[in-house]
């Protein structure tokens, strides 16, 4: 499967202004994280999900996601994972897209990263103008390497 996504920070300020739905609560954290491929762990709400994602090229990249059971994702975060990264995620429809907005807890508090998920590279779709400038391309703004500054 591949996954094709735009980033973008997040102005704190209109963000704060619109009306937003329940956030779902993300803790996550990294088996491995080789730039040619990362494994995720992630508890999202009580939903266990194992994440396999290949190297990002332009803006896509191959992505393989499985539910897992919670026990066993709780067990590899303990076994394999040094850091756990904490995010609400709030899910916004804008035109015919969902965004899905990530507010960074802890240390990475005050961070706000926006994502879309495209059908193509070339895709046309609607900003919201509580967006601040693209990241896409920007490896710091990548959740395996966000965590390394925990």
């Amino acid at each position: 499967m591949v996954e094709i996504e735009k980033k973008f920070t997040v102005n704190k300020a209109l963000w704060e202004k619109i009306k937003k739905p329940a956030p779902n609560v993300i803790k996550q954290s990294y088996i491995s994280d080789d730039k040619k491929c990362t494994v995720r762990v992630r508890i999202k709400n009580n939903k266990g999900f194992l994440t396999i994602k290949g190297e990002t090229i332009n803006i896509s990249r191959s992505e393989y996601e499985y539910e897992i059971p919670l026990e066993e994702a709780k067990a590899m975060m303990d076994e394999f994972s040094s850091k756990i990264l904490f995010k609400n995620r709030y899910e916004v429809l804008i035109g015919n897209n969902l965004w899905e907005v990530d507010e960074f807890q802890g240390k990475l508090k005050g961070l706000i990263i926006a994502e879309v998920e495209l059908k193509s590279e070339t895709e046309k779709f609607e900003l919201p103008n509580w967006l601040d400038k693209e990241v896409s391309n920007n490896p710091r703004y990548y959740n395996s390497n966000l965590i390394k500054e925990l």
